[in-house]
Order: structure tokens, then sequence, then C-alpha cells
């Protein structure tokens, strides 16, 4: 019932330190697209003071985020909630930060557009959006590996692919959140900050 994901091994320190200097010192951390739990799992070990609240739109995602949760899961670490970004009806209503990690290039722009719009409800001003992955950058050579890896997801499904961060830019502001960090990250990806301004 545990999914493992090879990647998740690999780049949940480099996160981790991010996450170090952007998440509130208390409060809710709503993880969206939690995928096979591992993150949630680390990081709320990690980040003792914060609860944490993984989520996912698919009930095999879920039963692997709560077999990795009920197996060594920390008191802070809450049960997975279905969660769908591009639902306008999300389960939880208020969040101290919110957190993305390889969502936005593997669903539809739909997703990224309900990401935006509802992390603006449940997010107060000046708390953080967090979006890790790859993008392509105005300016900024892409990465081989990343130009492939955009192939193999549209061969996959027409509407995955990497998303060009000036287009992300403009759907946070018109959302209410202005980018306040870029941090490169290993393997070609970047972790994002966005905070609500309004």
């Amino acid at each position: 019932m545990k999914r493992y994901a090879p990647a998740a091994g690999r780049n949940v320190l480099p996160i981790g330190d991010v996450l170090a200097e952007e998440l509130p010192e208390s409060g809710l951390v709503l993880e969206i697209a939690s995928g096979s739990g591992e993150h949630a799992l680390a990081f709320a070990r990690r980040f003792p003071a914060l609860d944490w609240q993984p989520s996912d739109p698919d009930p095999e995602a879920i039963a692997s985020i709560a077999a990795w949760r009920e197996e060594d899961g920390p008191d802070n670490l809450r049960p997975p909630v279905i969660l769908d970004a591009s639902s306008e009806d999300w389960p939880v209503a208020s969040a101290a930060a919110v957190l993305c990690i390889n969502m936005v290039h593997i669903s539809p722009w739909s997703a990224t557009e309900g990401l935006m719009r509802q992390a603006a409800e449940v997010l107060d001003a000046g708390k953080p959006l967090i979006l890790y992955g790859p993008f392509i950058e105005d300016d900024v050579e892409t990465a081989p590996s990343n130009i492939a890896f955009d192939e193999s997801l549209n061969t996959r499904n027409s509407a995955w692919g990497l998303r060009a961060l000036p287009a992300v830019d403009r759907l946070a502001r018109a959302s209410g959140f202005d980018r306040t960090n870029r941090y490169p990250m290993p393997a070609n990806n970047l972790t994002v900050v966005y905070r609500r301004q309004r």
C-alpha cells in the first residue's frame, strides 16, 4: 500500500532547507498533491511545531500517505484528505502555508489556476505559497534534461508539461500573490515562493 518515489528521497533535504527559511514557526501547512506521502512524513518530523496536512486527489495516493503515517508518523502529521487543486471546494479553510511539490507540470493548467485561486482563500496576507519543480524561464537556458522531460510529459498527456515561470507569476499576481523568492535546486529544479499581498 505504501508507495515509494525515488525523487522524494533525493530532494527532501534541499527542499527542507528552503522550507526552514520560508515556513512560519507555527500553524498548519497544507501540502497539495502529496503523492506517496514520503515528503509529508519527513517534513512533519523536521518541523514538529507545525501541523502538517497532506492531501491528494488520488485515492491510491491517499492510501499510501495514510500507510506512511500509521507506520511511523509523528503526532503533528494529520490524516490525509482528498483534495483536487482545480476544485473550488477545498476541505481546508485556513492555513499558515501552502506547499505544492511536483504538481504544476504533471497536471492540467486548470490545476495551477485552482491552486492560486484557492490558496488565496486559505492564506492570510504575508503567508507563503511554495512551489517546487522544473520551470521554463525567460533568459535562462532550459537544461536538455528538462526539454526531454517536457517532451515525455506531453507524450503521456497533452495537458501536461513544464510551465513558463512568467505565466505562473502572472497567474499568482491575479490572485493577490507576489513572488518573493526563487531558489535554484538540484536536478535543474526551482523552489519559488509567493506571498499573499492582499
